[in-house]
């Protein structure tokens, strides 16, 4: 089955990868992003998809701007299947230091940003009464990671906020799920991990390393699929190489 789907963040990092899967799969994908810069770099790198990529720029922390993009879409014939909420800011300073003013930003990109694409997107979805919509969050929201208290908190509000949408809108024919990725080598994890943090991260993951951003994208695009996850909603899947399930590892380094 042909979808259309809206991935926020969709040029750059997990973002990228899930687009880029999408339109393996002959997918429509609409990525917004914040920066124009980027959103035109990424068109010119997958030129071979201009029939089935469309790039719009977005600030999701921005109401008006979040309902206008969405509704001009469903008004261009564009009607929206899926929809990825990966933009997100981080941060790694200790609680603190970390100010008023930063942990609001955190939360209204990361937890009402997601909030109100997913509120958009939906108007339109329930009356067609199907759509997928899948919000990323994070280890970071399930765990007490040290130096996240903002960026915690905004991934575990996110994932709340997926099991509530999730039993709201499940009549309605829309499924509603998160993934919550481990390490993954992107920009913003290489903002935020120095070199001594990485090597505490691949010492307690059973896997012993970052994953790659396209490691995330399967997991995304199977709740993406309304025929291989039709019977699947209010879940988070942790793809995280064993870190929130694992107990005492053997102090050694894998070879």
């Amino acid at each position: 089955m042909s979808e259309t789907v809206l991935v926020t963040g969709g040029p750059s990092g997990i973002g990228r990868a899930i687009s880029e899967r999408c339109l393996a799969r002959d997918w429509t994908v609409i990525a917004a992003d914040v920066s124009e810069q980027v959103l035109a770099e990424f068109q010119g790198e997958m030129s071979g998809f201009c029939d089935r990529l469309i790039c719009r720029q977005l600030d999701v922390s921005d109401e008006a701007a979040v309902n206008a993009l969405v509704d001009g879409l469903e008004a261009e014939g564009h009607e929206i299947t899926g929809l990825v909420n990966s933009a997100g800011i981080g941060t790694d300073i200790p609680a603190t230091e970390t100010s008023v003013e930063l942990f609001r930003k955190v939360l209204d990109v990361n937890l009402i940003g997601s909030f109100m694409v997913a509120r958009a997107v939906a108007r339109h979805m329930i009356p067609r009464g199907r759509g997928s919509i899948v919000n990323i969050s994070s280890i970071s929201g399930m765990t007490g990671n040290k130096g996240r208290v903002a960026y915690g908190s905004s991934k575990a509000g996110v994932l709340q906020m997926t099991r509530v949408l999730s039993t709201e809108w499940a009549p309605h024919g829309l499924r509603v799920n998160a993934v919550s990725p481990g390490p993954v080598e992107t920009p913003l994890v290489e903002r935020m991990h120095e070199t001594s943090s990485r090597k505490l991260w691949t010492d307690r993951l059973p896997m012993h390393r970052y994953a790659s951003p396209s490691e995330l994208s399967g997991g995304v695009v199977f709740l993406l699929d309304g025929d291989m996850s039709s019977f699947v909603t209010g879940q988070n899947i942790a793809i995280d190489g064993g870190f929130t399930t694992s107990g005492i590892l053997n102090p050694q380094p894998a070879e």
